[in-house]
């Protein structure tokens, strides 16, 4: 019997969170257990120090971004570090300051949005590792030490953790497991276990300061700004990483949890709309910094196999034909929003 991966969360019941197959099933993790006190953890020495960095940009999140603060707190060892990054509000920023004396709080020096926060995070610790966790996510037991963990690997120099989705009630019946990174969360098509991907997922990820020093920072002007629903600048660097040093080895590991709040606004079809066709053009984005291959490298696998059984499963294993069109729709706008960024491409290019 597995644990409930929301135990300890205030807000995030059972039923609230929507994980990916195998993450709670028998077929992936299995039973996530509790780790051991603080004080009896494993000292920093046997694993890299890490860098906790956390993102913010409004106070309407206040009482998440608390809770992540507090979830990454809890789980940090000796010589390790936690770090708010206020992006561009100086109400936010002297609030927290006020509200978090324990945690280190710097304002963003870089332009508005997530890549200029990030690199800000960078430049302002010291970690071998470090860590991103999103505002509204709220970290599980054991999260820090399993995302740090493969590092024991030389080669590994990124990895990233399963963020579960944390809906406002129910998933919505048409909302496609697919399709679950639109809210910024793990979806059905990922490993089940560890194993390598091209990018991690930006919710909760981590690299090494070594890659930093070796392919520069988070590239500026791809990813979110505010509530746009643009992304792409951790597939950037996952890419520009692999291109670097083609021995560098990120992992998947779903036993390193968060759970990933979605507010009832991106539980909407008009939300996924958007979202999907504003990854098309962050993908665009991303393919004219690396090339079209490796923008699309895991895509490719990921609309030829997972996506088709998505849609046979829906149309002839439980009637769930609005689920089936959704996948369908998602397909076409996110292919939409690619076209014609790599046509806006071309066209400032000539």
């Amino acid at each position: 019997m597995t644990q409930d991966l929301t135990d300890g969360l205030p807000g995030l019941g059972v039923k609230d969170v929507g994980g990916i197959e195998g993450v709670r099933g028998s077929g992936g993790v299995g039973t996530v257990d509790a780790p051991a006190p603080a004080a009896e953890r494993r000292s920093a020495g046997e694993r890299p120090s890490a860098s906790v960095v956390v993102c913010c940009y409004t106070e309407a999140r206040w009482d998440d971004l608390r809770g992540a603060v507090d979830s990454a707190r809890a789980q940090l060892a000796a010589g390790d570090e936690l770090v708010l990054v206020v992006d561009n509000n100086d109400t936010l920023l002297r609030r927290a300051s006020a509200a978090m004396p324990e945690v280190t709080v710097v304002a963003s020096t870089g332009p508005r949005g997530l890549s200029g926060a990030r690199n800000t995070g960078v430049a302002v610790t010291t970690g071998e590792v470090v860590v991103f966790l999103d505002d509204d996510a709220r970290a599980e037991p054991g999260w820090l030490d399993r995302m740090l963990a493969p590092y024991a690997d030389p080669q590994v120099m990124g990895v990233g953790g399963a963020a579960l989705a944390a809906w406002p009630t129910d998933r919505p019946g048409w909302f496609p497991p697919e399709f679950d990174w639109v809210v910024g969360c793990s979806y059905t098509g990922l490993p089940t276990s560890r194993a390598p991907v091209r990018n991690p997922i930006g919710a909760s990820m981590s690299f090494r300061r070594s890659a930093f020093e070796a392919v520069g920072d988070f590239t500026e002007g791809i990813g979110r700004t505010g509530t746009d629903p643009m992304g792409c600048e951790e597939t950037e660097f996952g890419i520009r990483l692999r291109q670097s040093n083609p021995d560098a080895v990120v992992l998947y590991e779903p036993g390193s949890v968060v759970a990933h709040r979605v507010t009832s606004d991106r539980a909407t079809f008009t939300y996924f709309r958007r979202r999907c066709y504003a990854e098309g053009l962050s993908k665009a984005r991303v393919a004219g910094l690396v090339g079209q291959e490796s923008a699309l490298e895991a895509e490719r696998t990921y609309v030829s196999r997972t996506l088709p059984r998505a849609v046979w499963r829906d149309l002839t294993g439980g009637g769930h034909r609005a689920r089936a069109a959704a996948v369908v729709f998602g397909v076409a706008a996110t292919s939409f929003g690619y076209v014609r960024g790599r046509v806006g491409q071309r066209r400032v290019a000539s």
